[in-house]
């Protein structure tokens, strides 16, 4: 991604977390970006397009972080914690991403299904962890799909609450907070 498209993203993506994906106009990404709106109409054809790059690329960079880390662990464990430690450096590092999913995840618009099935796809991923995990004795029965959904949901609202009201605090931080009562609550 160039500079200029990567400028015009990174406000878009800014004003869709304060304002709402709706209250954004083109116009006010141009100024507060600083990009002539021929440039922005060179690198998006529209808004929707811009919203539909903040998507894929974030959950893009999800699914390859998960990857990565499955490769070298072995255990369920090992990959339901390194699946937390992900998602918490995401809304860390990456706040206003989850802002623009989460508030645009509600009703049956078109973009609120695109970030359902997004989602999805996520908690598909955890799930087969979780129910690795259950299969082999390592974590009790339970629904692995229901468990996925309140795995992603937790995650992301407690790390937001941590980070909202802690400016400060890190990612190890909520992590070790947070994978305490998770693994207890699941171990067999």
């Amino acid at each position: 991604m160039n500079k200029t498209k990567r400028r015009i993203f990174k406000t878009a993506i800014k004003l869709f977390a304060e304002k709402g994906f709706d209250n954004a106009g083109i116009e006010e990404i141009t100024a507060v970006s600083g990009v002539a709106k021929g440039s922005l109409y060179y690198h998006f054809e529209t808004k929707e397009e811009i919203f539909d790059t903040l998507l894929d690329s974030g959950f893009k960079l999800l699914q390859n972080s998960f990857e990565i880390k499955f490769r070298h662990r072995e255990s369920a464990e090992e990959k339901l914690k390194a699946v937390v430690l992900i998602l918490i450096k995401i809304v860390v590092l990456y706040e206003e991403f989850i802002t623009v999913v989460i508030s645009n995840s509600l009703g049956e618009s078109d973009r609120a299904v695109k970030c359902q099935k997004a989602v999805d796809g996520v908690c598909a991923q955890i799930e087969e962890v979780l129910s690795d995990g259950i299969s082999h004795g390592e974590f009790k029965p339970c629904s692995a799909e229901s468990l996925s959904y309140y795995i992603f949901g937790s995650v992301y609202s407690t790390a937001l609450y941590r980070i909202k009201k802690d400016k400060n605090a890190t990612s190890l931080e909520i992590y070790d907070d947070y994978i305490d009562v998770i693994l207890s609550g699941l171990k067999s």
